[in-house]
This record gives structure tokens, sequence and C-alpha cells, in this order.
């Protein structure tokens, strides 16, 4: 039996989301570190990308969150239901990186804060998008529920 064209459209935001953070976070800032001249000239690369990262991450969820939204005489399959606390999970850890966590590193960075704690801090914070967006993706892949 196929998959509705909206549970596959789900799929393809889950899977952008948890692939595209596990690029970034995982080959792409690590080669920035690697390759580039400073550590400082690597951050501010790495932060634009994070930064852009939220927004392709925040927009999957929207789209998800759309999706799986529930109709009039649709039952959501147990599946979607757990998935999208997920989503919000994911989509808030982001948000509050974005606005919340990267702010206070660039401060701490200009005037000599603490910055280890609030690198720490938005690092935990994307690893527990990482696994939500995983999370996701896993729950949605799975075969649905026999009723």
């Amino acid at each position: 039996m196929r998959a509705p064209l909206r549970q596959r459209i789900g799929l393809l935001a889950a899977a952008l989301w948890w692939g595209s953070l596990s690029a970034l976070g995982f080959v792409v800032v690590p080669m920035l570190f690697m390759h580039l001249g400073s550590p400082a000239a690597a951050g501010a690369m790495a932060a634009r990308l994070f930064s852009a990262q939220t927004w392709v991450g925040t927009g999957c969820a929207l789209l998800m969150l759309m999706v799986f939204k529930p109709k009039h005489g649709f039952a959501q399959s147990a599946q979607v239901r757990v998935a999208i606390k997920f989503i919000v999970a994911g989509m808030l850890l982001a948000l509050l990186v974005e606005f919340g966590v990267a702010p206070r590193i660039v401060s701490a960075r200009a005037d000599g804060g603490n910055l280890r704690l609030w690198h720490g801090l938005g690092s935990a914070m994307l690893l527990g998008q990482w696994l939500c967006a995983g999370f996701t993706l896993w729950r949605l892949s799975a075969q649905p529920d026999r009723q």
C-alpha cells in the first residue's frame, strides 16, 4: 500500500531536518575549524551556518505540523502523535538557541563573559534538537499502526 502524499511530504521534511543538522554538526563545522586560519573566523562562520540551520529546522517543523494536523474525521496514528511532541520540542530548542543562547555567546565573546557556559549550553541544545529530529524521522518512517 502506498503512503499518502502528505505522509511522504512529512517524511521528506523530517529527513531534511535531521540530515541538515547531521551534516552541519558532524561534518561542516568540524571542517571549518580544521581548515580555516583562525578559530575566530571558523566560529563566526559556524554561527552564521547555525543561524541558517535554525530557519531550515523551523521551516521543516512547521511544514510537518501543517501536514500532520488532524482534519475533521481523520485519526492520527500513534507514530504521528508521538512525533508531533518531538517536532515541537526540536523547533523550540532551535528557536531558544537562536534567540536566547546565540546572543549570549556573541556578548560573552565581546566582553569576556562566560563563553564556555553559553557555548556548552548551545551545543547541548543543538544535540537535543538533533535527537528530536532523529526521533521524529524514526517514528514517521515506521510502518503505520494496524487497526
